[in-house]
């Protein structure tokens, strides 16, 4: 098939998003035509190396059977290039413009799944000192402050005081949750070629009172532990529920879905529906120790955005 990988974008993960395009096209190539596309910070695009206007552009997709959108992030992974490859009958990897838009907000997300019964981080939007100070009445100290729509913990940090939490959400709107503590374990859910797969859960290792931030991800070796240290007993309710969460959402190609595991309760975190796809992240770790390899990985993904469309 003709695959166009597109990767950079015009959100803060522009740079993790071209990395994971580069190894998702590296290895697309070795079985498929691939078309490497990338769209720069201010919005344009180059496909092959040439600049394209939109009509340009237009035609290009055209031309291709499958576009995987590795984007991360605003703009690429929270419907807006989907609703585009939509309009113009071009399949996608990854989630359609429904399920990125909600799960690209995390407060939404929240609501969604509170109403299919599935338990998340506590957490309130806080968009002014009063909120601030509402929020950490309500919900204790420390508290866990991240952006409503971003990636990659960009923006992510712990607060203790009122003040603090002010001062983060000063610039714009915040969600500011409770600070979980238990286990953090992140569940990879994937569509091959037409089956659902489960990845082998994956375990972060936190620091006592820590958080995931961007500095623990891409400052050197992330912390994983893959497979989680799990009983098999709640190894099997996480993929059970993670499997649950992912239909829940009307997610369909990939998802990674983040928990925290406090002793035999499973509390949902975020889900991402285009999370990093390099060698050495999350959802391809998980994979691979569940017997999937990054080529397999890929390869699937397209094969399985194809079919989806064809029976649309």
């Amino acid at each position: 098939m003709r695959v166009m990988v597109v990767g950079g974008g015009v959100s803060n993960e522009h740079d993790v998003s071209l990395a994971s395009a580069t190894a998702v096209a590296d290895a697309l190539a070795t079985r498929h035509e691939v078309a490497r596309a990338t769209i720069a910070r201010d919005g344009s695009w180059t496909v092959g190396g040439d600049a394209l206007a939109h009509p340009a552009l237009v035609a290009a997709l055209a031309d291709v059977d499958v576009v995987f959108p590795a984007l991360h992030g605003v703009g690429g992974e929270d419907g807006t290039l989907q609703g585009f490859l939509t309009t113009l009958g071009v399949p996608f990897v990854g989630c359609g413009v429904e399920a990125s838009a909600v799960c690209m907000r995390k407060d939404v997300t929240k609501a969604v799944l509170a109403a299919h019964g599935v338990a998340t981080v506590e957490g309130r939007v806080v968009a002014s000192a009063a909120d601030a100070a509402a929020a950490v009445t309500a919900l204790g100290a420390p508290v866990v402050v991240k952006p409503l729509a971003d990636g990659s913990s960009v923006g992510l940090l712990v607060a203790r005081t009122a003040a603090e939490v002010a001062e983060a959400c000063a610039e714009q709107p915040m969600l500011v949750e409770r600070y979980a503590g238990g286990m953090e374990v992140d569940v990879a859910v994937v569509e091959l070629d037409g089956s659902v797969r489960v990845g082998s859960p994956l375990e972060i290792v936190r620091e006592p009172g820590g958080v995931f931030d961007a500095s623990a991800k891409y400052g050197g070796e992330p912390p994983f532990v893959v497979p989680a240290r799990l009983s098999p007993e709640l190894g099997a309710r996480l993929e059970e529920e993670s499997m649950r969460v992912f239909a829940a959402l009307g997610c369909r190609g990939l998802a990674r879905v983040d928990w925290f595991v406090q002793g035999d309760s499973l509390v949902c975190n975020e889900v991402n529906t285009m999370p990093g796809m390099t060698r050495l992240s999350q959802v391809p770790r998980m994979l691979l120790d569940a017997g999937v390899p990054f080529d397999d990985l890929v390869d699937g993904l397209v094969r399985g955005a194809v079919r989806a469309f064809e029976t649309v």
